[in-house]
């Protein structure tokens, strides 16, 4: 059986995603899971806002630490996408952490946009909310 296609949500520029409206349009166990990814946020002193892009027609959440952006997040409908972007020289960095194997090895595959490296998470439980934490943490360390 083929995967579905996810559908991507938030696409209403008219629509600025609040706590109200995230409730509704997710499901709840990803509602918690996005109130969990925002608490890593306040725990670390991070910023977030979410903007509207017309060019993906889409409103994405950016984090940012003293002005370096640490993760785009949008939402889907099974999930939480967080969009981490890494340079050629702080690959290995992020390859020799604790992680899903599956996103490592993706991330080890992917080639570079410009000059960086996109890994990006699928943020649908425990588990994988746990690699979103260790990811923002060697993101927030890395100089």
């Amino acid at each position: 059986m083929k995967e579905e296609a996810l559908k991507q949500l938030l696409r209403d520029p008219e629509q600025e995603p609040t706590e109200d409206l995230l409730r509704t349009v997710l499901s709840d166990s990803i509602f918690e899971v996005m109130k969990a990814v925002e608490q890593s946020f306040v725990s670390a002193g991070i910023d977030f806002e979410w903007r509207y892009y017309k060019d993906g027609k889409a409103w994405l959440g950016k984090a940012t630490f003293k002005k370096k952006t640490m993760v785009w997040i949008s939402a889907w409908e099974k999930c939480i996408t967080a969009g981490f972007y890494f340079t050629e020289k702080t690959r290995s960095g992020v390859l020799d952490l604790s992680f899903s194997e599956e996103a490592k090895s993706t991330f080890a595959d992917a080639k570079p946009i410009g000059k960086v490296i996109p890994l990006i998470l699928e943020i649908k439980d425990k588990a994988s909310l746990q690699d979103f934490n260790i990811l923002l943490n060697h993101k927030m360390n890395l100089r």
